[in-house]
């Protein structure tokens, strides 16, 4: 079932043991605690790892303004954009040296195609992690709403071993990465 950042902050109050909230506006500490920590501890877990459900590829549109200096071009990231993972041409996401600067993706190549995390509608999350940004949710929110730094304490090792193991389940969906290209083995041969 999808969850929506209300119920996702609803979950993790109700963990810590404070009121779960119906709306971010609707004027308690719960609610007001939620509004203000929830998108920053989404898109830090987000951009933490890539999650296949958040690793999206783009085309990038070229800026008209090019760099001052180090790279000739400078691209528009997309909307959604989070953190990139590799740069590449044509029809390879990767391979092409790169900088972020001031919003803008900088390198040497015409064309690019960024391989990158970007913000899913949180309907878009998978269970494991659902679960795991419960978890994280429920820790960030436990100072603030019972001021118990050790429940507080407690809520992060267990929302630690939660995150380690939705990354485990998210890493089993993809194939497992080799060397392509490794000096040792080529001198060997």
């Amino acid at each position: 079932m999808a969850l929506t950042p209300i119920a996702l902050c609803s979950r993790a109050l109700v963990k810590l043991g404070a009121r779960s909230i119906a709306s971010f506006d609707e004027g308690t500490a719960e609610a007001e605690i939620a509004a203000v920590l929830y998108p920053s501890v989404r898109d830090g877990l987000v951009s933490a790892h890539p999650w296949s459900f958040a690793t999206g590829q783009a085309t990038l549109a070229r800026l008209a303004r090019a760099p001052v200096a180090d790279h000739a071009f400078a691209y528009q990231l997309p909307a959604d954009f989070l953190r990139a993972l590799s740069l590449g041409t044509g029809t390879r996401g990767r391979g092409q040296e790169y900088r972020v600067v001031e919003s803008a993706l900088h390198c040497d190549a015409e064309q690019v195609v960024l391989s990158y995390i970007f913000r899913p509608d949180e309907t878009g999350f998978p269970p494991f992690f659902d679960t795991a940004l419960i978890a994280l949710l429920a820790a960030e929110f436990c100072l603030p709403v019972t001021e118990s730094t050790t429940r507080a304490e407690l809520l992060r090792r267990n929302a630690d071993a939660e995150i380690r193991r939705a990354r485990l389940i998210d890493a089993q969906q993809d194939s497992p990465g080799r060397i392509e290209d490794f000096t040792l083995v080529e001198a060997r041969r």
